[in-house]
């Protein structure tokens, strides 16, 4: 889960907590920093992790909450590691788009520092307006675990 130390930068301004206006970013926040379950042809090494409200049966068919980048926690930092973070991103995001809250989602996942990834998500509205999201500890909150 996240910690509150996190440092996150929003539309440019960085941050360690959020005015509680923000709820697209508070949304974004939840989305890929609760660790949803595994999907059976993960390699989870005996952990399968998961939102316990995953449970029960949802109102719309595979609609989970949060992200898979727990299970990069043993991986090194390599670019096939970045790819499967943007791609567990996109995949935690993906809600915004299917429940009409956004028209699109961009993540980048990008090397921060020397032993680092970082996360940039920016979320289009239907308005045309954005939120850019920057997450640059993601690396050390995925490998706490």
């Amino acid at each position: 889960m996240i910690q509150n130390d996190m440092t996150i930068t929003v539309d440019g301004i960085e941050s360690t907590s959020l005015a509680p206006g923000d709820s697209l970013a508070r949304a974004v926040i939840i989305s890929l920093f609760t660790w949803r379950r595994a999907n059976a042809d993960d390699i989870a090494e005996g952990q399968k992790m998961g939102w316990f409200g995953d449970v029960a049966e949802p109102l719309v068919a595979n609609d989970k909450i949060g992200s898979r980048l727990w299970l990069l926690s043993r991986e090194k930092l390599v670019q096939s590691t970045f790819n499967r973070a943007r791609e567990y991103a996109r995949e935690a995001l993906q809600w915004l788009i299917d429940d009409q809250i956004a028209v699109r989602v961009d993540v980048s996942a990008e090397r921060y520092g020397m032993d680092g990834m970082a996360l940039v998500c920016t979320i289009t509205r239907e308005d045309g307006s954005n939120i850019s999201l920057r997450f640059n500890d993601v690396w050390e909150k995925v490998r706490a675990i």
